[in-house]
């Protein structure tokens, strides 16, 4: 039926008739939509638009990342109490201030430079290291990208690049700010101090069962289930059709004779680096000076280097360590600096470039081969799948007739458990969560729309709706939660206790003897905490927080009740090192570019079409 309809939409007759729609159509309103200028913009900056589509693709990435920190997807709501709206066109202003003043200025980017930086993505590298048309095909779709919408975007990031370099670049700090920045981050102090357990309070007394009652009741909303779906799946994407394929060798050999010209391999090299103290750093430059290797060096002065493998160098996540590894010779060893100081990169075996055998090639011509008849045969299948679900099948039918793989989870309205569908992009998982808790029971349920040409199909099992859990439940979980509450109580109360014994004169020792404990001494530290780990920052934070003679407790991230006396304070007498002082003058930097860009967006003006961005809201994540 589908194809049929299609094929007729292509006839003459199917687009006069289509055009008769259009009118009538348009009599009933639709020409709003398509006489009103900006209707797809949700906000102008100067001259330059915020489309839906812009803003869609950031507000999904942003509420990935807080998906991920909140191990679940937050509801439109709950995004909505976060900011993460006006956080996504707030910042997508920023751009388009930015390229705005770029525009006006006459920056430019070219064709040829365009290029260079499609062909240095690694999003688009095929697993030989090389750019991979059809790589760059799938991503694009599957993340909702036209070529021209793409390309537009590296090119204003490109525009705003030239402008940030060319104003920023070179600004330093003064030196005063650099020396108040050394005292702040390199004066350190040594405590006397004392751990507190459980051990040096009195074991609370276990909770009643009427406490455990009354615990639940104040706490009730901590302690009820969500609901949840238990739900069959099968989802149809050009990668999921493509794993039904199978390519034979002869199809595979006869490929990799036709393009093995364009194949390569990219060169890679066994990298090592071991951190070095600033007296190790003299004794390699020392070796190097002198023509020693690698191996000499590192024995004389006793250190382990660390292997980082055998890697292309679009593989090496680390710019400087790339650059520096892949301008060495093999054998050859170089220092570079660290975040915590110099480091020493060596390279002990380089593998050249070269072209690839067939069963090197294998996995990627096959996987190439079975994605171009998956592109091709996708919308068929989709027809198909459409007719027989609209004819009652199961899914189970389905995916058999097709060789696709179902899928069953029980799926909560955050829509982690989706993750169990490996085709699915995780932007896509709110979309299909939304759309299962929508679902009525016994009603055909459509097909689920994601990015990239693809469709999912969902069947409810089981509902399984939200309740209180009844004390029986949780009365383990509950007397856990209130000794150890009245444990930190007791503690907390002790800490304050034994901080005002010493805050009158008493000797820490003194204090330390009367719970039969021995005081500590640490080792010099500064405020972010001790290099042996021994101090963390948050005790650091707290020893901080007073004069060289303060006197206080803390919890530390462990949980750790500390009581601590500070010893001794010491300023610094160094310079900062310079990677501290370039990582201070980025800091910088990125203030005064943080001030400049938003005084940009004020002059040129932000203007919000408020209607737009609630109404697209509301299509895409719900009310």
């Amino acid at each position: 039926m589908l194809v049929g309809l299609r094929d007729f939409s292509k006839s003459w007759p199917g687009k006069i008739l289509g055009a008769f729609l259009l009118v009538g159509v348009a009599g009933f309103g639709i020409n709003n939509v398509i006489a009103d200028f900006g209707s797809n913009t949700v906000a102008r900056v100067g001259n330059e638009e915020i489309t839906s589509r812009e803003f869609l693709r950031a507000y999904q990435s942003q509420i990935n990342r807080v998906a991920q920190q909140l191990g679940s997807v937050p509801t439109a709501a709950q995004a909505e109490s976060f900011g993460i709206p006006t956080a996504v066109i707030l910042g997508l202003s920023e751009g388009a201030a930015l390229t705005n003043l770029a525009d006006q200025f006459g920056v430019g980017v070219s064709e040829a430079k365009l290029g260079q930086m499609l062909r240095q993505d690694p999003s688009f590298q095929g697993t030989l290291g090389n750019f991979d048309p059809s790589t760059f095909t799938q991503v694009l779709q599957m993340s909702g990208w036209t070529e021209a919408e793409y390309f537009k975007a590296r090119g204003d990031e490109a525009k705003r690049e030239q402008i940030t370099k060319s104003l920023f670049a070179e600004n330093a700090l003064p030196k005063v700010g650099l020396d108040l920045v050394n005292n702040y981050a390199a004066t350190k102090r040594t405590i006397d101090y004392i751990t507190l357990t459980d051990t040096n309070i009195e074991t609370p007394a276990a909770p009643t069962e009427d406490e455990l009652a009354a615990y639940l009741t104040q706490h009730q909303s901590e302690f009820r289930t969500v609901e949840s779906r238990r739900v069959q799946m099968l989802d149809l994407s050009v990668a999921s059709l493509a794993a039904t394929k199978t390519i034979d060798d002869a199809a595979i050999a006869a490929e990799y004779e036709r393009a093995k010209a364009t194949l390569t391999t990219p060169e890679r090299r066994t990298i090592e680096q071991v951190a070095l103290t600033t007296e190790q750093v003299a004794q390699f430059e020392a070796a190097a000076a002198e023509g020693k290797d690698f191996a000499t060096a590192v024995a004389e002065t006793g250190v382990t280097p660390t292997p980082i493998g055998t890697l292309a160098q679009s593989e090496v996540t680390d710019a400087a360590l790339a650059g520096a590894a892949f301008g060495l010779q093999q054998g050859a060893f170089t220092l570079i600096d660290g975040i915590g100081g110099r480091r020493a990169i060596h390279v002990s075996e380089i593998v050249p470039a070269g072209e690839p055998t067939l069963d090197d090639a294998r996995d990627q011509i096959r996987n190439s081969l079975a994605t171009a008849q998956a592109r091709n045969e996708i919308n068929d299948v989709l027809d198909q799948i459409e007719e027989l679900r609209a004819a009652f099948r199961p899914l189970t039918e389905i995916a058999e007739r097709f060789g696709l793989q179902l899928y069953e989870a029980e799926v909560t309205a955050a829509g982690t458990e989706l993750s169990v569908l490996p085709n699915l992009a995780p932007e896509d998982r709110s979309r299909v969560s939304q759309a299962i808790f929508k679902a009525q029971d016994g009603q055909l349920i459509p097909a689920v729309s994601l990015t990239g040409n693809a469709h999912l199909w969902f069947d409810l099992a089981e509902v399984k709706p939200a309740r209180d859990q009844t004390l029986d439940e949780v009365r383990d979980q509950l007397t856990t939660l209130i000794t150890e509450e009245r444990t930190n109580n007791a503690l907390l109360a002790l800490s304050k206790e034994l901080v005002a014994r010493l805050e009158a004169g008493e000797a820490m020792a003194d204090v330390a003897v009367s719970l039969n404990l021995f005081p500590q001494i640490s080792t010099p530290f500064s405020r972010f905490g001790a290099d042996d780990g021994s101090i963390d920052n948050v005790i650091a934070q707290a020893v901080f927080a007073g004069g060289p003679d303060h006197k206080g407790s803390a919890v530390s991230s462990t949980g750790e009740y500390v009581v601590f006396d500070v010893a001794e304070n010491t300023a610094p007498t160094e310079p900062l090192a310079p990677q501290a002082i370039t990582n201070v003058e980025n800091e910088a930097r990125t203030g005064l570019y943080t001030e400049f860009v938003g005084a940009l967006r004020d002059d040129a003006g932000l203007r919000i079409n408020q209607q737009a961005l609630t109404q697209l809201l509301t299509l895409n994540y719900g009310q």
